[in-house]
């Protein structure tokens, strides 16, 4: 199928004419009606079956993206990186036009290169983008998107879905998996390459700069919350509530009629926290025991379960110590090389449950966005021009972020 863009210029309209009347000729009475529509309106994408795609939109030689040259190395913003044009790309990629993209800690982290897995360099980092397909890769057949579709662009950019854990919905942990801004060049960049299996259709009427953080840090959180083996009234802890999975997980949680306990320290993110719908607040800072102190806003068993997203070992420690029988502690947070430290007999004891939740599959996306544009999750955020994205990373570094960041592709 070829989807030809004919927005806003009758003169692209005519040059499609032009090349393509014979096949309009042949198209059914429903498809011709369309093709006219979108002449009249300007604002339509004209479908003709063949056995490519491409669009009318003019697709630049070179774009501006934020490239980190080498692991560790500063951040360049560069206005010369090449664009993927559609001849070039590969069956089932699609090319993405970027409205916006969200900024993750993760991103830091593939920056400095701290983690144990290296990652490919020289690199654009970004995994939470939002914008239009252009281009379709020739030979893409039975695509789930097309061009003119709204989407987004997650960390897992591409899985095999053939092995056990793809099959089994674990597309993430796939061992042939491609990761946005990480192992593939991601979303800080005006033009950007995915997939067409993976990318996530945008609601309509979901404003894309909202939509953007939904992509990692909302699919993160949801997912762990939805496996934290809770049910509707349980406690649950969210460690660093204030932050930009935190403040998410806090509205999920209320979504599924769970009690939180935010945990965080300032006066701004405890105003936001508790707007959010937390029940109780504890300041790391001001608490003189963190365990007494969730057990004591718990009646004294404890929480059902914590969501800690920290790269701080001593949150995982203190969770398996305030949960309270048969509770379940879900690990988010990648702090690199840090062990988890805790008391085997009391694991067994209490029956407790140690879980790892890596991001999230498909249908996860599409759940936590679905939840989002129904109002029922809302992301704070500040939108920044990308030429600022070194500046993000030294907030990031400095815990001054309370919501999340999104960069504007429009703002130079």
């Amino acid at each position: 199928m070829i989807d030809l863009a004919v927005r806003g210029n009758s003169n692209l309209f005519h040059k499609w004419w032009f090349r393509h009347h014979k096949a309009y000729r042949q198209l059914t009475k429903f498809r011709r009606l369309q093709v006219v529509q979108a002449y009249k309106t300007q604002t339509l994408y004209v479908s003709i079956y063949d056995n490519t795609m491409t669009s009318f939109t003019q697709i630049p030689k070179t774009q501006i993206a934020a490239v980190v040259e080498k692991t560790g190395g500063d951040l360049q913003i560069r206005k010369d990186w090449p664009v993927k044009q559609p001849k070039d790309l590969a069956p089932g990629e699609c090319l993405v036009k970027l409205e916006c993209s969200g900024a993750c800690h993760t991103d830091l982290h593939a920056a400095i290169g701290d983690w144990p897995l290296p990652p490919n360099t020289p690199l654009i980092g970004g995994h939470e983008g939002v914008g239009h397909i252009v281009a379709i890769g020739a030979n893409t057949f039975n695509s789930p998107v097309k061009l003119g579709d709204r989407v987004g662009i997650k960390w897992l950019a591409d899985s095999c879905l053939g092995c056990e854990a793809c099959r089994k919905g674990r597309e993430q942990n796939c061992p042939k998996a491609k990761l946005s801004g990480y192992t593939i060049d991601g979303t800080f960049q005006e033009y950007v390459v995915s997939y067409v299996n993976h990318v996530t259709p945008i609601p309509e009427g979901f404003a894309s700069d909202a939509a953007a953080s939904i992509l990692c840090a909302g699919v993160t959180v949801y997912r762990a919350i939805k496996y934290s083996q809770t049910q509707p009234g349980d406690w649950i802890v969210l460690p660093g509530a204030g932050g930009g999975l935190g403040h998410l997980a806090v509205q999920y949680a209320r979504v599924r009629g769970l009690r939180v306990i935010a945990i965080d320290t300032g006066t701004d993110k405890k105003n936001l926290v508790l707007k959010l719908g937390a029940e109780k607040w504890i300041d790391f800072k001001e608490s003189k025991d963190i365990v007494a102190d969730v057990l004591a806003a718990t009646g004294g068993e404890g929480a059902h379960a914590a969501v800690v997203t920290s790269s701080a070992a001593g949150g995982y420690t203190q969770a398996t110590e305030y949960l309270r029988t048969g509770g379940t502690l879900m690990c988010v947070g990648l702090p690199g090389t840090t062990k988890l430290s805790t008391s085997i007999f009391f694991t067994v004891f209490k029956s407790l449950n140690i879980l790892g939740s890596y991001v999230g599959n498909r249908q996860d996306a599409k759940e936590a966005l679905d939840i989002a544009a129904r109002g029922e999750v809302n992301v704070h955020f500040a939108v920044k021009p990308l030429a600022e994205l070194k500046n993000v990373y030294h907030a990031f570094e400095a815990g001054t972020i309370a919501g999340r960041i999104v960069l504007d592709m429009s703002k130079k």
